[in-house]
């Protein structure tokens, strides 16, 4: 009977610890003209565990997208945000750049995407 017991103690000592959510995983800035200069956005990040959260690392998939996100720890409950600004000087063309996210919360990245359509005019 005790065993019974611990298993459901250990399930819930291992379940413990932050948990990440965001609010979007796709921002999609539409149609643009490459007049319309630099694109920017942001993607809430909710700590939804109990314990705090890092945001440890962002990559960006190319040197055209430049990121920042809140570099303190995310109390449980709390929120941060992630800050992506895509060059848009590349010449017109679709476009789909991808930020991959390491948190204390997750064992794998996570990817968020910055998509759109330039038009010359």
């Amino acid at each position: 009977m005790k065993k019974i017991l611990l298993i459901p103690a250990l399930a819930a000592a291992l379940a413990a610890g932050p948990e990440v959510e965001f609010d979007k995983i796709v921002h999609d800035f539409g149609r643009v003209t490459v007049g319309d200069g630099a694109l920017s956005c942001s993607f809430i990040v909710t700590n939804t565990g109990d314990s705090p959260l890092l945001i440890q690392s962002v990559v960006s998939s190319c040197g055209c997208t430049d990121v920042k996100w809140t570099r303190t720890e995310i109390a449980p409950g709390g929120t941060g945000t992630i800050e992506a600004t895509y060059s848009n000087d590349e010449g017109p063309y679709p476009f789909d750049k991808s930020l991959t996210v390491y948190t204390s919360a997750a064992r794998k990245p996570v990817v968020l995407h910055l998509r759109g359509i330039v038009k010359k005019k």
